[in-house]
């Protein structure tokens, strides 16, 4: 599956190797009309649509089998995107992902590094995430003004953890101001005594925390249906 083929650079090179049967999502009508003419085949189906509202899981159950995902994804819609992704996730082999090499470092990053946050955070319990090589602005035309990187994102068989349901809000509220401590940061979604009570001091900075211990804070949080 490969997301925003966009000339077909890429894509002719996995039509030319041994991957079987290869979809494409492509938002852009004129480039999706090209592909279309130039690449029809039994091997090859297109999908003129927008990444962020395809529905991927649909797509494995029809294919009868995971998908692996690739691309030089969109870098102003890297992240929701991604989101958008783990929500099928269950559907997914692996992705291999080219993006702004900044975003790369974090998803890759390890707790206590400068590029750890909520990207880093949110993958975590779903896939394993390898760093593969950069690639340099002179790969492009016309050449961009950053660096990007390729990654591999391997789909966990389960996920690391038991996910909490409020682990996605303490996750954003730790990272909104992640400059505050980990007290004043979930302030109004959990008490100090119950970030101690996880084995984490309430006085840490959100980048140092692991993220299961997100996960074990999240499961002190009082959710609506925990009333009565």
């Amino acid at each position: 599956m490969e997301i925003g083929p966009g000339r077909g650079a890429l894509t002719r090179r996995l039509l030319a190797s041994d991957c079987g049967t290869l979809d494409a999502v492509e938002v852009d009508r004129d480039l999706a009309a090209l592909l279309r003419d130039e690449l029809a085949g039994p091997r090859f189906s297109l999908h003129e649509a927008d990444a962020l509202r395809f529905d991927f899981a649909m797509l494995a159950s029809q294919r009868g089998r995971p998908l692996r995902v690739i691309g030089n994804l969109p870098y102003n819609i890297s992240t929701p995107l991604l989101f958008h992704l783990l929500e099928s996730v269950r559907h997914i082999r692996d992705m291999h992902v080219m993006l702004q090499r900044e975003v790369i470092a974090r998803m890759a990053a390890q707790p206590g590094e400068s590029a750890y946050g909520r990207l880093t955070v949110m993958l975590s319990p779903w896939v394993e995430v390898a760093r593969l090589f950069d690639v340099g602005p002179g790969a492009f035309q016309p050449p961009p003004q950053v660096w990007s990187a390729v990654a591999r994102l391997t789909v966990r068989s389960a996920p690391a953890f038991p996910i909490h349901p409020a682990f996605r809000a303490v996750v954003a509220a730790a990272f909104a101001h992640r400059r505050k401590t980990l007290r004043n940061a979930l302030r109004g979604l959990v008490t100090a005594e119950q970030i101690e009570s996880c084995g984490a001091d309430p006085t840490s900075r959100p980048e140092t925390v692991p993220p299961a211990l997100f996960n074990a804070i999240a499961g002190t949080v009082k959710l609506p249906s925990d009333s009565g």
